[in-house]
């Protein structure tokens, strides 16, 4: 056996392998004997078959499997030899393997690209300077946000007549048919359709042509409560009798909302309201500025370590180990992703192994929480009892996909704490509607 180094680059080795006979026959001859025993041909006892035949059957294949085996071990071999840390696997260089003659040829030449993990300095220290940005509550902001908090949890009311905006319970008839109780929103309808209903009080009744006045038809036929498909046919005419007329009326400062929003008895007056707000809009914006600082370092670290990889390489391999579920074209356009994940996992990794630091059971069960709390704070849920969001949290991480996300997750928060406590910050205090912008 030959191997020649015909490439070094310091990003990928090309290597060449010359196999000859001596190489490979005592492995081929290994596999022919497997064969042999399992061989069950007709006029031989199984296993028996003369070895002329088996090698007749299944020369061809022996000598793949033997080649192939030669081939996997000569270059784990190198890289261990060579003390290689590598990325992927090793990749065939294409068209090299033509002139093999595996039906009659003794002697195979094959070549491959391996590429080489990246060699980087870097340290952390307080000679590295990171931005962090401080958003202060302002008092303007803070009404806004309680005028959102009594929009979140406004609740319908009955009106006396329709208006812009309201939602009319109609019961619709037509012959036979009969569908009670269907809300139609005034905000979805158009001018001509509004004007059907605005100013219509209950007991009111009309003919409405549900074609012309609810040309959607996924909308027309949830309100008729059939599928979509029932629609064609139907006749466009239907006797409305207008029953209630709602609205949704934002809430008020009081007992009922602050139980709502921070739990029983936790807050009770004006005051402790306002109190409540402020610590709230506090950790929000601590939030987007913890964002923004996980942005930020992550760019300066990955700038600061200059990672220097074959992107030629990566792009070959990500179409090769996906199995043509990506076109090279599909590769080629997330590209720039990928490559920005790879370094900085390449980085965080780094800096976990020259600082010693660990991702502990508690850290990933603490992330598992605060997903779970977001998800549910998503659908207006803000205060889960913690058993609840435990057990929630627990489902989460027995899922193998989202269980390795959030590894993932706590890991980069582990490194972040760190680089943060290391480096030197530059606060800076902005708006939240700027720092948005920037988080965009």
């Amino acid at each position: 056996m030959e191997v020649k180094e015909l490439v070094n680059d310091g990003l990928t080795i090309r290597l060449s392998f010359h196999f000859v006979k001596d190489d490979y026959a005592d492995s081929r001859k290994k596999v022919l004997n497997r064969f042999r025993r399992s061989a069950d041909i007709r006029g031989f006892r199984k296993g028996m078959a003369p070895m002329g035949l088996i090698e007749k059957l299944y020369g061809g294949q022996a000598l793949v499997e033997s080649i192939n085996e030669l081939i996997s071990n000569s270059l784990n071999n190198y890289i261990e030899e060579h003390k290689l840390t590598v990325i992927g696997e090793p990749l065939p260089v294409e068209d090299a393997e033509t002139k093999n003659d595996f039906d009659g040829g003794e002697e195979f030449d094959f070549t491959f690209d391996i590429a080489l993990a990246p060699k980087f300095d870097l340290t952390v220290s307080a000679d590295d300077h990171i931005p962090y940005y401080n958003i202060p509550v302002n008092d303007k902001e803070k009404e806004e946000y309680k005028k959102q908090l009594y929009k979140q949890y406004s609740r319908l009311e009955n009106c006396d007549e329709v208006k812009d905006g309201d939602f009319v319970v109609a019961d619709m008839v037509q012959g036979d048919r009969k569908v009670d109780a269907s809300y139609i929103a005034m905000n979805v309808l158009h001018e001509e359709a509004k004007a059907l209903f605005l100013g219509k009080k209950a007991g009111d009744e009309l003919d409405v042509d549900v074609v012309k006045t609810f040309p959607n038809e996924a909308d027309r036929a949830a309100m008729l409560r059939v599928k979509k498909e029932e629609l064609e046919g139907m006749e466009p005419v239907w006797h409305l009798t207008v029953k209630e007329i709602k609205n949704y009326v934002d809430a008020v400062p009081g007992k009922e909302l602050y139980d709502a929003l921070f739990g029983p008895d936790k807050v009770h007056d004006e005051a402790e309201f306002d109190k409540a707000v402020t610590e709230r809009m506090t950790e929000e914006f601590r939030q987007e500025s913890d964002y923004r600082f996980m942005l930020d370092a992550r760019e300066y670290l990955m700038n600061k370590a200059d990672i220097k990889v074959s992107e030629d390489f990566l792009k070959r391999w990500l179409y090769q180990v996906n199995e043509g579920k990506f076109s090279k074209e599909d590769i080629d356009k997330d590209f720039p992703m990928f490559i920005k994940d790879f370094k900085w996992q390449t980085v965080e990794g780094r800096i976990m192994s020259d600082n010693k630091l660990e991702v502990t059971k508690d850290d990933i069960n603490a992330e598992a929480l605060k997903l779970a709390r977001y998800q549910f704070a998503m659908y207006g849920l803000s205060n889960v009892p913690e058993e609840h969001l435990k057990g929630y949290a627990a489902n989460i991480l027995a899922d193998d996909k989202q269980g390795r996300r959030i590894a993932e997750k706590a890991q980069e928060n582990v490194v972040l704490n760190f680089v943060r406590k290391t480096v030197t910050l530059d606060n800076k205090e902005i708006s939240s509607a700027d720092l948005r912008k920037m988080n965009q």
